[in-house]
């Protein structure tokens, strides 16, 4: 593996999986970072701790960026998903520039007389856009502890987004040595992974400003893809996959190397950290049949996913079946169901340092 993680899961070997998933909560992602960035003042900084690909990284800067700038930090103990993840954030400020140049562009006196084609007007901003961030204060300082001072006063001036990159292991030391104070922490689906989940909580806890918001996503129900009966094989083969996977879930952390059990909610869990005025929302993803090719695209990743993380725990005939499912030379291949879809939610948890 190109580096520690707790799960022994080669989380640079699922990079393509994780962009998949980020490109179909793309709509998710960026409602719940409007949320949770409205919550904030002027200029926030705001810690993604285990970010991934960085869908949520992207959503955090899009927002950053339209409402003012502000810093970015994100961490993460893989490499390869930290370079992602900064790719896509920065991505993500250059669209809302050239959205911004050509906003501006079409509200100007001379937008009616220029004349230019729309497609060739675009690219000029987009261009104008992305020599703008060239010398902008959106910086990346992969492997530096702390966003310096004169980078946050850097990115208020320039009212645009300073990104840092934290190669770091939030198990292993808590988030405010690496960090400074948060105006919000945010952690998707990554303490779960940590081998102590409440000890895990606590440390990024220590990363917050007064008044500041750790946000959680974790605990959300079971996505579902397939129709219960598929026409080959027993029905609720989704069902049993979703089964599996619970119990290799419970087998990895039990082998974790100090393992601690958290036999409480998150509520409980951010409770128990300090915070106050805690709570939760949900945010529903619902893509109906018939399905667009990003769903089906995502339906073939999650079902493969599935069936390779409890194989030994299913049947021959599920087995069977679902190397049929999965070829796309067979005629059961699920890429050419028109039938398949995506319903699930993401649940966020959260609560502010008194």
């Amino acid at each position: 593996m190109a580096a520690h993680t707790h799960d022994h899961i080669d989380w640079a070997e699922r990079i393509p999986a994780l962009r998949r998933a980020d490109e179909l909560h793309a709509v998710t992602h960026a409602g719940i970072a409007a949320r949770l960035v409205g919550r904030l003042g002027v200029q926030p900084v705001i810690v993604d701790a285990g970010s991934g690909a960085g869908g949520m990284s992207a959503a955090f800067a899009a927002e950053l960026a339209r409402r003012g700038g502000g810093t970015l930090v994100l961490v993460d103990a893989v490499p390869e998903l930290l370079e992602v993840a900064e790719a896509a954030a920065r991505a993500a400020i250059v669209r809302v520039n050239a959205e911004r140049i050509a906003r501006a562009d079409l509200e100007s006196p001379e937008a009616a007389t220029r004349g230019e084609p729309p497609a060739a007007q675009q690219q000029v901003e987009l261009e104008q856009a992305r020599a703008e961030l060239a010398g902008s204060a959106v910086a990346a300082t992969v492997g530096r502890a702390h966003p310096g001072p004169e980078a946050v006063s850097n990115a208020a001036f320039a009212g645009q987004v300073s990104i840092e990159s934290i190669r770091a292991d939030v198990a292993s030391v808590d988030l405010a040595q690496l960090v400074q104070p948060a105006d919000l922490v945010w952690a998707a689906s990554m303490v779960h992974h940590l081998p102590d989940q409440q000890a895990g909580v606590d440390g990024l806890v220590t990363a917050l400003k007064s008044g500041g918001t750790l946000a959680l996503a974790e605990g959300s129900p079971p996505t579902y893809c397939l129709p219960w009966d598929l026409g080959v094989g027993e029905p609720g083969l989704e069902r049993r996959l979703l089964a599996a996977r619970d119990h290799s879930f419970g087998e990895m952390r039990a082998g974790m190397p100090g393992s601690v059990r958290m036999p409480y909610g998150w509520y409980t869990a951010l409770v128990k950290a300090g915070l106050g005025q805690v709570g939760s929302f949900s945010c529903l993803v619902d893509l109906p049949a018939p399905p667009s090719q990003v769903v089906r695209n995502y339906v073939i990743e999650h079902i493969t996913w599935l069936a390779s993380d409890g194989d030994e725990l299913l049947t021959q005939e599920d087995r069977d079946v679902l190397r049929r499912l999965l070829d796309p030379a067979d005629p059961e291949y699920l890429g050419s169901r028109e039938d398949i879809y995506v319903l699930g939610t993401q649940t966020v948890h959260f609560g502010s340092r008194r």
